[in-house]
């Protein structure tokens, strides 16, 4: 597996096929990807798994962690959010956090991010905000 820089665009089949597929295929093209760090995990050439990253002065938010249903469990997300929380250490961020859907709440947990409680729906999904101080 390998982890590189993408482009916006590459990370919205794989947002669109394992997180919103019941939405049009334009509800995950975010406006701000534009302003984003996109980052994919790669068998051999394949795409498998995405991310998206961005930056304020202090904080990174990462969003539409996802990883092809037929790689899950595999620890691929593990890997990219690991490389991510690295990248921003390196940067010198004092926040990351992310709207992580309530049902995957333990898998964030696994890397010390902890539940906000602040919680939200979008979609008919239950959001909670998770977050780890550096």
């Amino acid at each position: 597996m390998k982890i590189k820089a993408i482009q916006p665009s590459q990370t919205w089949q794989i947002r669109h096929e394992v997180m919103w597929p019941e939405q049009p295929f334009e509800f995950v093209q975010l406006k701000e990807d534009d302003f984003g760090f996109h980052f994919g995990a790669f068998d051999d050439e394949k795409l498998v798994s995405i991310v998206s990253c961005f930056f304020t002065e202090k904080e990174m938010q990462f969003r539409k962690l996802a990883t092809l249903e037929e790689y899950q469990g595999k620890g691929i997300a593990s890997e990219l959010l690991k490389f991510i929380l690295n990248l921003a250490k390196q940067k010198k961020m004092k926040r990351v956090w992310c709207n992580a859907r309530s049902n995957k709440k333990s898998f964030y947990e696994k890397f010390e991010m902890k539940d906000t409680h602040q919680t939200f729906i979008k979609a008919e999904q239950e959001f909670t905000i998770m977050e780890i101080l550096l």
